[in-house]
């Protein structure tokens, strides 16, 4: 009896930890549609640039994914660049920033 109850609960862990790993997908999904569509409108659909700077991985080598995820959720005052906060979570904006740093998923 106490084996199959050590199999159930290894069965229910591993169910949620796939669950966990699909909601983290579609989350990824999410937030590369965001950055290719919201971001895309003013940094260009294929990030190379337009109102809004380049953000391939080339043009932000020199800056930090802290730093880059600050200005996703507080924006750049003085210019076009909005705050996402309250959109984005902490966790999303580093995710979108090492990203962008890494070379952005189509």
């Amino acid at each position: 009896m106490a084996r199959r109850l050590e199999i159930a609960l290894a069965v229910g862990i591993v169910s949620l930890m796939a669950a966990g790993a699909s909601q983290a997908g579609d989350r990824a999904a999410e937030l590369t549609a965001l950055v290719r569509e919201d971001c895309g409108s003013c940094h260009g659909m294929t990030l190379k640039g337009g109102l809004g700077a380049p953000l391939l991985p080339a043009d932000l080598a020199e800056k930090d994914a802290s730093s880059l995820a600050a200005i996703i959720l507080d924006g750049v005052p003085g210019t076009p660049m909005p705050p996402w906060r309250g959109l984005v979570s902490e966790a999303d904006a580093r995710w979108i920033a090492e990203h962008l740093k890494q070379g952005f998923p189509q």
